[in-house]
């Protein structure tokens, strides 16, 4: 009896991991070393940065103090931040009342309205700052008008706000268009069996359940142009902000500990943003529940109406910026000579070499494509598809949601405390079109990971259960099985680490040779050197390499669906 009692105490015996455990366990601990060598250590280089002086003692919060202690930076501060306050309360009730019409009303041509405001995605930020200096600038077509409103000139303050609202709207809207169209039509309802008012439902029903949207919109809009880069060195004249003085610190004084301080200005906003939308995720409540009748707009000649001649306003508004940069670009000698010729594509893409920027952007933009994409999926899949190592995944989690509250700027400005270190064994990444692309990768890494994420959530857990009972490796079920059904998921991720990389600036502004070059830093090499025109056919040729890559990936998608998307199809009823 004792013998069976100590025999029944003893411990379970640990069954040893199978030898394809120890591969995922393996391909985790590598990507958590990227994402640490990567994302992590360039960061950790800037608040290290922060808190040494000239001779790289260790100075405590000198730096800090000392940047508070300067008049000039103050008001860079207090610049950014009014500017950003103002954009997004112009921004974020324009894109609110654009995604109200496509929603909620039956005007024609909501595809076309929809397709016109996603220009500003396709283009480098700066193309709109270009077009405005055509617009209302020294030589502008409509500098007279512009001052007899009241407005001076359109460098400064007033470019700056003006060129980021026509940025940052597409990016509100993609949020408020996902809010609004959440909605359970019971609750209208409801609200016509009680005889309710139009401004009542919309006060009572339509606004609290977007308020979310509407408040993740505010946040990102604020970011984005707190953060941005191109449309202040462009348009900004002698108004200062944040962005700029970084990148006058570091690359004109060389004064690295400074901009490390305005660096951790520009992350704190980014990360208090990102930490305010965590929050209302988890506090937001779903708005459809499993009962609920999605909701269909009802035709309302004058409504629709008002709806389709707003739409209509901002769509030429955004036309009209796209429409003045092409023919900017074509015109031989703006104001004086508006006959079109190549004079300013032949003069950017032959006489200043911008046509190497543009084979290094298609490459790193095509590295980035194909390197991020497999990066991103392979990740999520050890994430959500593997199990152990709960250490390290908690990590690469961390770290996988990381670079959405990291500006551009300071990410570059990471890279070069870092990677410029010479004890760094990676030392040798410095300057080249390698070191652009992961550094464009980390940069945009969490859509990709949460689109990624998204995939593999719908897929059941299941198929893991069937392969590892069959003793079929997690690759083989990886290969045959998963990536053929998250085919289309790939291919979007894809589309969006290709186009940023085509029209990112400010995450590797800092990190270019003359070698290296890219298309949009050319752009702002072209508008330094008073080439404005060719400044202008630079970025429509960076818009129009964006938009055939579009239509290219659109057409691998549709192929994609063909080939592994047949099993959605339901088969026919006899």
């Amino acid at each position: 009896m004792s013998a069976a009692l100590t025999a029944s105490h003893k411990p379970p015996i640990r069954q040893a991991a199978h030898w394809t455990d120890r591969i995922a366990h393996l391909a985790l601990l590598l990507v958590a070393l990227a994402l640490v060598a990567f994302l992590a250590l360039p960061l950790l280089a800037i608040l290290v940065q922060a808190a040494q002086g000239k001779e790289g003692e260790f100075v405590w919060l000198d730096n800090f103090i000392e940047y508070a202690r300067t008049p000039a930076l103050l008001d860079s501060l207090w610049n950014s931040v009014w500017v950003s306050l103002l954009v997004t309360a112009l921004t974020v009730p324009l894109a609110f009342g654009f995604a109200y019409a496509l929603t909620r009303s039956c005007m024609p041509g909501k595809a076309l309205f929809r397709g016109i405001t996603l220009i500003p995605l396709l283009a480098p930020s700066l193309l709109s700052a270009i077009s405005l200096i055509y617009w209302f600038g020294n030589q502008g077509v409509l500098k007279d008008w512009m001052q007899g409103v009241g407005i001076d000139q359109i460098y400064g303050a007033p470019g700056i706000v003006v060129a980021e609202c026509f940025a940052v709207f597409p990016h509100a809207l993609m949020i408020l268009v996902t809010a609004l169209s959440l909605s359970d039509a019971r609750l209208y309802e409801a609200a016509d069996a009680m005889g309710t008012r139009a401004t009542r439902k919309f006060f009572t029903i339509t606004l609290p359940g977007a308020k979310y949207g509407l408040i993740s919109a505010a946040l990102v809009s604020f970011t984005l142009v707190m953060t941005d880069f191109g449309i202040p060195k462009v348009i900004g004249g002698n108004f200062n902000v944040l962005a700029t003085d970084v990148f006058k610190l570091v690359i004109g004084q060389q004064d690295f500990s400074k901009g490390a301080v305005v660096a951790i200005l520009l992350l704190a906003p980014a990360v208090l943003t990102f930490g305010v939308d965590n929050y209302l995720g988890r506090r937001q409540t779903a708005m459809l529940t499993a009962r609920a009748v999605p909701f269909s707009p009802r035709p309302a000649r004058g409504f629709d109406a008002i709806m389709t001649v707003y739409c209509g306003a901002i769509a030429a508004l955004v036309l009209a910026m796209l429409g003045m940069a092409v023919f900017a670009s074509f015109a031989s000698f703006w104001p004086y000579n508006l006959e079109p010729s190549l004079r300013h594509y032949v003069l950017g893409l032959v006489d200043a070499e911008v046509g190497v920027g543009f084979l290094n952007s298609l490459k790193m933009a095509a590295c980035t494509a194909l390197f991020g994409t497999a990066l991103v999926f392979c990740s999520a899949y050890l994430l959500e598809k593997t199990k152990g190592m709960d250490g390290v995944r908690g990590l690469v989690r961390l770290l996988s949601m990381l670079p959405m509250a990291v500006p551009g700027l300071v990410l570059g400005l990471g890279y070069i405390f870092f990677f410029n270190e010479p004890g760094n064994p990676l030392n040798g990444l410095y300057h080249t079109v390698t070191l652009l692309t992961l550094c464009t990768i980390v940069h945009f890494y969490t859509t990709g990971h949460l689109t990624a994420v998204t995939a593999l959530k719908s897929l059941d857990g299941e198929f893991e259960a069937v392969s590892a009972s069959l003793k079929v490796p997690f690759f083989k079920t990886f290969w045959r099985v998963t990536l053929p059904i998250c085919t289309p998921a790939l291919v979007d991720i894809a589309r969006y680490f290709f186009i940023n990389a085509m029209t990112t600036i400010s995450a590797v502004v800092f990190l270019y040779s003359p070698e290296t070059k890219v298309a949009s830093i050319a752009i702002l090499n072209l508008d330094e050197a008073g080439e404005m025109g060719a400044a202008a056919a630079m970025a429509v040729l960076i818009a129009l390499c964006s938009a055939l890559a579009t239509l290219l990936f659109m057409a691998a998608a549709w192929w994609v669906n063909r080939r592994t998307q047949a099993w959605r199809i339901a088969a026919p009823t006899r």
